[in-house]
């Protein structure tokens, strides 16, 4: 039997995000193509490869979130933990 998933308005908004994310990093990076930079994570990294694993972080700590909450709890702070440790990743990473 098949089975939907459930959206909420969170989910909804976090895809959308990875959408809008990857056609601005498509567009920016015909623009001005990356290079290679070291920041906290242990590898050299280019944009795309920062915003790879930023997005990897971010579902990792949605479902870390999901996964401690109680059940009928709001999703908004994964949510938001998740944005943060996305951007960390983005600017700093």
């Amino acid at each position: 039997m098949f089975t939907w998933m459930y959206w909420t308005p969170e989910v909804a908004i976090f895809f959308g995000c990875i959408v809008v994310m990857l056609g601005g990093m498509t567009v920016w990076e015909l623009r001005s193509p990356t290079h290679e930079r070291k920041g906290f994570l242990p590898i050299a990294t280019t944009r795309g490869d920062r915003l790879f694993i930023g997005l990897l972080a971010a579902a990792y700590v949605n479902l870390a979130w999901l996964g401690i909450s109680a059940e009928g709890s709001s999703s908004w702070p994964g949510f938001a933990a998740s944005v943060l440790v996305l951007l960390a990743i983005m600017w700093k990473g």
